[in-house]
């Protein structure tokens, strides 16, 4: 038992009984420990959450590189195509990628079975239709564009 413990039961004992004792003891033990415990968490989640910070601001990083990659790739597609057909099929090829990574994801989670199998099917579900209205909309958009240009280039 600590000091402090030993020096508050010791004024008690003269003034309560023993199981008034007892829960005072318990009391500051439990107390102490609870102290102690919050004192190992803060040393062993400081670290951590510096870490998580740092992940973070590179994930930020990340996409802020991937946008600028982006833009990069749609001026080099600018100098042959117009901006609009350059910026339309970038969109195209990062659609396409979502498509097979995203099925690649969703073969891995149905693999696992159990709770991320049902993930699975129900991320498909929501994608499928999202997809179902928004792909012939910009396929579209796209097909509208290309015949446009397809046209500005034959009458030139």
């Amino acid at each position: 038992m600590s000091d402090a413990a030993a020096g508050r039961s010791g004024g008690l004992a003269r003034a309560a009984g023993p199981s008034e004792r007892l829960a005072a003891e318990v009391a500051e033990i439990v107390r102490a420990e609870v102290r102690d415990v919050r004192t190992h968490l803060l040393r062993a989640v400081r670290p951590a959450g510096v870490g998580l910070a740092l992940l973070a601001t590179a994930g930020g990083c990340v996409v802020l590189g991937a946008g600028a990659a982006s833009a990069t790739a749609l001026r080099l597609l600018e100098t042959f195509l117009p901006r609009r057909l350059a910026t339309a099929g970038l969109t195209g090829g990062y659609l396409v990628a979502a498509v097979v990574l995203g099925r690649a994801g969703l073969t891995q989670l149905r693999a696992a079975g159990g709770g991320p199998a049902w993930l699975a099917d129900e991320m498909q579900d929501a994608v499928s239709a999202t997809a179902s209205q928004v792909v012939p909309a910009g396929a579209a958009a796209v097909r509208e564009e290309f015949d446009r240009w397809a046209s500005d280039r034959q009458g030139h």
